[in-house]
């Protein structure tokens, strides 16, 4: 049996479980992940740290509360052209892979978030195809300038 639960600015999240999610995506997104202080970042974003707008996070969790899938959503305050929410990260247990947990994170995302999502996905992940079966429609591509 699958529980997902969300977390958002009203829960009571210590710095611990922000690391716990932090160190589980940094492991399970692999290739297509981020720095860990960046997932922090984001996280923190999401539960509205620092005078952030906010967002969400979702996390899936087995009867032995192993978490087994986490998505963290980020409010963008925006409407239209850009979507007012943002899908920064989703990812699943390597080990949990192919049993739905990511099809099941998805459809609770488009649940609780108000709006319009956005997400953006590599070229050459596998993933995209679950976002496209949940109603995502290729629409850009993504070019960025780092300074």
């Amino acid at each position: 049996m699958l529980s997902i639960k969300k977390i958002d600015q009203q829960s009571n999240t210590n710095p611990n479980e922000i690391n716990q999610y932090a160190d589980f995506l940094n492991q399970h997104l692999e290739q297509y992940g981020d720095k860990k202080e960046d997932i922090v970042k984001a996280i923190e974003y999401a539960l509205a740290h620092n005078n952030k707008p906010g967002g969400f996070l979702l996390v899936a969790t087995k009867q032995d509360n192993t978490i087994v899938g986490i998505t963290v959503v980020l409010d963008t305050l925006m409407q239209g052209f850009i979507p007012e929410h943002i899908l920064v990260y989703i990812a699943t247990d390597s080990k949990e892979r192919g049993k739905g947990i990511g099809a099941q994170l998805i459809k609770r995302v488009k649940q609780e978030a108000k709006g319009s999502i956005a997400l953006h996905v590599d070229r050459d992940n596998p993933a995209q195809n679950l976002y496209e079966r949940e109603g995502f429609e290729k629409k850009y591509i993504e070019m960025r300038l780092t300074k």
